[in-house]
């Protein structure tokens, strides 16, 4: 289930096609929604999109690893870590049931 990766131009692009602006308005405006998005997470807030799901920033303490080859216990440092949660009718949407996704 390989698939194609979505990038930045890719992103442009189709605004560029759907929306009729010119190429930079709408490299800008990709641009201007991930800015927005990225440094809201980096505050530490959470970012909400209906209908396709949340991103959450979670703090995790530090803890006791193990390296696998050695078996010799490191500490790990305590860290900030970004988790997608999806909605509902992006979960469905992903399984093919189009009729979920409509609620």
């Amino acid at each position: 289930m390989a698939g194609r990766t979505i990038t930045r131009a890719d992103l442009c692009e189709s605004v560029y096609q759907k929306l009729g602006l010119s190429r930079a308005e709408s490299a800008e405006l990709v641009e201007t929604v991930l800015k927005e998005i990225s440094d809201t997470l980096v505050s530490g807030e959470t970012v909400k999109l209906s209908s396709f799901g949340s991103f959450i920033v979670r703090e995790k303490g530090e803890r006791i690893g193990r390296n696998p080859k050695t078996g010799v216990e490191v500490p790990i440092t305590p860290r900030r870590v970004l988790v997608f949660k999806p909605s509902n009718v992006m979960k469905a949407r992903i399984n093919g049931d189009e009729a979920a996704s409509e609620d």
